[in-house]
């Protein structure tokens, strides 16, 4: 047992050292801990810290209403963000059904939020994502991704912040929700 251990974690140096990947990483982008983004279809450039230790994402949003739209619960929302490239502040109101509603215990309490679709540009990509809505005024990032986004998206390399540019236009690709394989069962979802 040991010895087949130690045999692994050889083999991982040898691989490090020889500059060379796992398999399963070959084909993934890199992305850093911090990335620009743009709120389709916006455009507004903003960052975006990516966190692995929370599952869903979450978004700036507040002034958050309920009503119902063909029978269905929906969500209006306002964005108010600053603009990374003008570093003026932007504001914008979203009408958006309701994804699913989450229930987040933390050291400050229980908190329940609604969780939306909303699509952002990593890249030359635009992923349709979830987020939950949350005043996320007093923290330095508007947009924070979880791992459901991340274990799409590529690896983290947790030394490394801006790796990728939002370059999106109407001829992204667009990566909606449903057409995703399925996730990773080893998230904690």
């Amino acid at each position: 047992m040991k010895s087949s251990v130690f045999g692994a974690a050889l083999g991982a140096i040898a691989m490090l050292a020889a500059g060379t990947t796992p398999v399963s990483a070959q084909d993934k982008d890199v992305l850093g801990w911090v990335e620009m983004t743009r709120i389709m279809p916006w455009g507004i450039p903003v960052k975006m810290k990516l966190d692995t230790g929370a599952l869903t994402s979450s978004m700036q949003g507040d002034k958050i209403e309920t009503f119902d739209k063909d029978g269905e619960k929906w969500v209006r929302f306002e964005v108010e963000l600053e603009n990374e490239d003008t570093g003026k502040v932007e504001k914008r109101s979203f009408e958006k059904p309701v994804f699913r509603r989450v229930k987040l215990q933390g050291a400050g309490g229980i908190d329940r939020r609604y969780v939306v679709l909303m699509n952002v540009c990593v890249g030359d990509t635009i992923y349709e994502e979830q987020f939950s809505l949350r005043d996320r005024d007093k923290f330095n990032y508007p947009v924070l991704i979880g791992r459901r986004s991340i274990q799409h998206w590529g690896l983290i390399d947790v030394t490394k912040t801006f790796l990728t540019e939002p370059e999106c236009d109407e001829n992204s690709i667009l990566r909606q929700y449903e057409e995703r394989d399925e996730a990773d069962e080893d998230i904690g979802a």
